[in-house]
């Protein structure tokens, strides 16, 4: 017999299977069912798998782009002195790119008498990039207005105010308040110049951009002295190795902390959704096993007689076996490529539209994000033809025992 037997045979059973009343729409509708649910798995899993990894990768370049990969803050309550010492030190560390003086404090904003609102206002000498993307305005800090310096908030702070460009704040800090020999409160006024949005909720109704001299001046910091250091490292992964080094290199009260550490809680929440993957993936193959096993006990059903003329015509039980085990993985394969080219063209459709919406308050973004990966699409290919394959096993078994003379008689 010839060697494509098996092929021929899974092909046409896939194709135009005949079932015992000479029709082949109940065939076709029960193996067209078996490819759509592998279908609709293998898109089900890849959207999940690529918007988990969207949320993943958004939240942490929103959280990175606002305080880098690790900090370094002094252990009590107060300001970091010989920051110019402590950011040479880091700076010769293997794998530091860059590190960045950073003056931050609470303050009292306040636009009129009846709009004041608390800020945690943030002295630098360059906004982080990924916060100066996304700014309405200007994004420079080492200028004045009529006299007066800067300022860059954040959307929901702009809101809370019922501030816009060119509009002008008085900026209250009370770290002093109790020590007039210190200065008491400090008082300052600015020119809000740019309004950043990130889509972070709890940073857009918080932070304010200033220049370091001004901020310094504002909450009653020496030349040297900083809130903290930001430091970037080249490869993200080893934050908490890095923050590990650090303390082991500074005395106290220097701390050093990785950005995981310090937003624990967002990424916890991040790790919480990735921990559903397992159950997505757990579901769909259930699903798509008794999918397979079904179809090819139907077809095995339906075809008892020819199977049985097939035998007495000298076609082994091996053969056979083989060829319902090819059909099980061509419906998966079939399956497979249809949910995977569906699952693509809804990740561009969304990437491109922007067609699935969400609560910014809620998820710290207003799109669902998407993230593709060439592993993500070939594990589950890979996966999804070997479950199906190893789902017709039991169909196969069943086929390879067929006793050729009750087959043919079979009714």
């Amino acid at each position: 017999m010839n060697p494509s037997f098996e092929r021929f045979l899974a092909l046409r059973y896939l194709t135009g299977a005949v079932g015992q009343d000479g029709k082949r729409g109940f065939l076709r509708f029960v193996t067209l069912v078996a490819i759509g649910g592998v279908a609709v798995g293998v898109a089900a899993l890849l959207i999940a798998l690529t918007i988990v990894r969207g949320f993943s990768h958004e939240i942490e370049a929103k959280i990175v782009g606002f305080g880098a990969h690790v900090q370094l803050e002094s252990l009590p309550d107060a300001p970091l002195s010989g920051a110019a010492s402590l950011r040479a030190g880091a700076l010769e560390e293997e794998g530091v790119v860059r590190v960045d003086e950073v003056v931050q404090d609470f303050v009292l904003l306040r636009r009129s008498s009846t709009s004041v609102d608390g800020a945690s206002i943030w002295g630098t000498d360059r906004i982080p990039d990924y916060v100066a993307d996304r700014i309405r305005g200007s994004a420079r800090l080492d200028s004045t207005v009529n006299g007066s310096p800067v300022m860059v908030i954040g959307a929901g702070l702009a809101k809370n105010l019922g501030v816009s460009e060119g509009d002008r704040l008085t900026a209250f800090s009370v770290r002093n308040a109790s020590d007039p020999s210190r200065g008491g409160i400090r008082i300052a006024q600015f020119i809000v110049t740019g309004i950043f949005e990130t889509d972070l909720a709890d940073f857009d109704e918080l932070y304010a951009f200033a220049s370091m001299a001004e901020t310094r001046d504002l909450v009653g910091y020496g030349p040297d002295q900083v809130t903290r250091l930001d430091v970037t490292i080249s490869d993200p992964t080893s934050a908490n190795a890095f923050a590990r080094k650090f303390e082991a290199r500074f005395a106290y009260p220097v701390m050093a902390r990785s950005i995981y550490e310090v937003h624990r809680s967002l990424f916890a929440w991040v790790e919480l959704q990735e921990a559903i993957i397992p159950l997505v993936i757990a579901v769909i193959i259930l699903v798509a096993a008794f999918n397979i096993i079904g179809t090819l006990l139907m077809i095995m059903l339906e075809k008892t007689r020819e199977v049985g003329i097939l035998r007495s015509l000298g076609a082994s039980a091996q053969r056979l076996r083989r060829s319902f085990l090819l059909l099980g993985v061509l419906i998966g394969s079939v399956g497979m490529l249809i949910g995977e080219a569906l699952a693509l063209g809804l990740a561009l459709a969304q990437q491109e539209f922007r067609i699935i919406r969400l609560p910014a308050d809620a998820y710290f973004m207003n799109v669902a994000p998407i993230a593709l990966s060439a592993w993500d699409f070939a594990l589950v290919a890979l996966l999804t033809v070997t479950l199906c394959g190893l789902s017709a096993y039991l169909p196969a078994r069943f086929v390879s025992r067929i006793d050729p003379m009750r087959a043919i008689h079979f009714n």
